[in-house]
């Protein structure tokens, strides 16, 4: 089950609301909130919900020992290290098995069966989630959860347990066992859940579409009987169809990423929970640094309070802060996936960051603003294409491709055919990554001087997000599965 599914928004959530609208005690809520997050998740993953509540277990059990160890320092670093190994080596097992047996094959030439090791749905996150509350209780930031219950609930619920936002228990420990249901909040949830919507069956999808008629779909690309096929089709495309289907794509993730994070912060809203924003308007940004504060924020937060400043930051020299800067990223591209090409992407960022704290970072201070934004939408649109393609293969060809360098013309046709009927698609695309629509909303708020106009802002507040239902209902019916991309990660 995904958030852009029917069975999810017409009656698992609708039944969900309801049923913790008729609690009327937060203890009762969370119960009703426990069973459905287990049940959303089982929905997808009915065996691997055990590891889940595995990992809960072993995590809610440590922080109470490292608490109650008081001040015997080396105890409760033991236990710290031990349950941090116990959380990587979990989903190590399952993430990275297969691609350390490819590698070791590779290299060695041992000629040994890789298992078939399924991926649970939503692990890369609810691990990073339980790390940092215990972590967090260990430098006593956070006291320890004494509600088995309470914790599984902050691991599992539904809302962010699957694709993020990385939610720290800090940021909502008061919340779990204390909150109210406010109109307000509840009716802005609903629109922010409207507008995650929109993006993602409206936008986003389309986009994804658009992109594989470009270049080449994923099943196409990764099946051995046909990527032979897929290299060919992608090096007989056009330059001008490459560059659109990498930019279609560069679209898609962050308004697909993006509208996931709107909705889980929208259900927050809903029952009382705030998670914080993970994305900023990442492609406005002036500098790759700028970019990933405000790209995935959650996760860049996290490496950098429980990997960078640990590692020593940049409390200890150039030299130093040079290296931790290469092993978070190098670990933030693997996270991505069990791929060579995740971690390259990983290194390219990298990289980038390192010459921007050469002194690039101050000369694009210095520069007029179009510049560092053109900087930076030309070296992420790049990483696109290190991130798109986990078969290494396909990457020079695309590369070449944009420059006509596989013997491929400007443009053909089907391109143009294929960019004029879409050309309004394009415009709203493209204005749906940028801050437009948040500016027009508050020019038009500030306008609302009368109690005529702010009786029209109201009532249009409230038709619009059920004009964007209506509209992503008519997309999705027919469409009984559209993954969110974080999903595989």
């Amino acid at each position: 089950m995904v958030f852009s599914s029917l069975i999810f928004i017409y009656a698992f959530l609708p039944i969900t609301l309801l049923l913790y609208a008729v609690g009327k005690k937060t203890n009762l809520r969370n119960y009703i909130l426990l069973i459905a997050s287990l049940v959303f998740y089982t929905w997808g993953e009915p065996l691997y919900v055990l590891i889940l509540i595995t990992m809960t277990f072993i995590d809610w059990l440590s922080a109470l020992l490292i608490q109650n160890l008081f001040e015997k320092q080396r105890s409760k670093k033991a236990v710290l290290v031990i349950t941090v190994i116990i959380n990587l080596s979990i989903i190590g097992f399952f993430k990275y098995t297969g691609f350390f047996l490819s590698n070791i094959n590779s290299i060695f030439g041992v000629p040994e069966t890789i298992p078939d090791i399924i991926l649970p749905i939503g692990i890369s996150f609810y691990t990073f989630q339980l790390i940092s509350y215990v972590v967090d209780v260990y430098r006593q930031e956070v006291p320890a959860q004494k509600k088995f219950t309470n914790l599984l609930l902050y691991s599992s619920l539904f809302y962010q347990c699957i694709a993020g936002p990385i939610v720290r228990y800090s940021d909502i420990q008061n919340e779990i066992e204390n909150r109210k249901i406010d109109f307000t909040e509840v009716c802005n949830g609903i629109t922010r859940f409207a507008i995650g919507l929109g993006k993602k069956s409206l936008i986003a999808n389309v986009c994804g579409a658009l992109s594989d008629q470009l270049l080449v779909s994923d099943a196409f690309m990764s099946s051995p009987e046909t990527v032979n096929a897929a290299l060919s089709e992608v090096a007989s495309r056009s330059a001008v169809g490459i560059f659109f289907g990498v930019l279609f794509y560069m679209l898609q993730i962050y308004l697909d990423f993006s509208a996931y994070s709107d909705m889980a912060i929208g259900m927050g809203q809903m029952v009382g929970f705030h998670f914080k924003e993970n994305f900023n308007y990442p492609y406005t940004a002036k500098s790759i640094t700028d970019f990933w504060r405000r790209w995935h924020i959650s996760l860049s937060t996290f490496f950098r309070d429980y990997v960078y400043i640990p590692l020593g930051g940049n409390r200890k020299g150039k030299a130093k802060t040079y290296i931790n800067l290469l092993i978070v990223w190098f670990l933030t591209g693997l996270w991505h996936g069990a791929s060579w090409n995740f971690v390259l992407w990983g290194l390219f960022f990298c990289a980038f960051l390192l010459i921007e704290k050469a002194g690039l970072l101050k000369a694009l201070k210095n520069a007029p603003s179009f510049v560092g934004v053109i900087y930076t939408l030309f070296v992420v649109y790049f990483g696109w294409i290190l991130f798109r393609f986990s078969d290494f293969r396909f990457i020079p060809i695309v590369l070449k491709g944009l420059l006509g360098l596989n013997g491929n013309g400007f443009i053909d046709f089907e391109t143009k055919a294929l960019l004029a009927s879409n050309i309004f698609f394009i415009i709203i695309a493209i204005i749906a990554v940028t801050p437009a629509a948040k500016k027009l909303k508050e020019f038009i708020i500030s306008k609302c001087n009368t109690q005529k106009k702010q009786l029209t802002f109201e009532i249009a507040s409230i038709v619009f997000p059920i004009i964007i239902l209506l509209l992503s209902t008519l997309t999705l019916v027919g469409d009984s599965y559209n993954p969110f991309l974080y999903f595989q990660f």
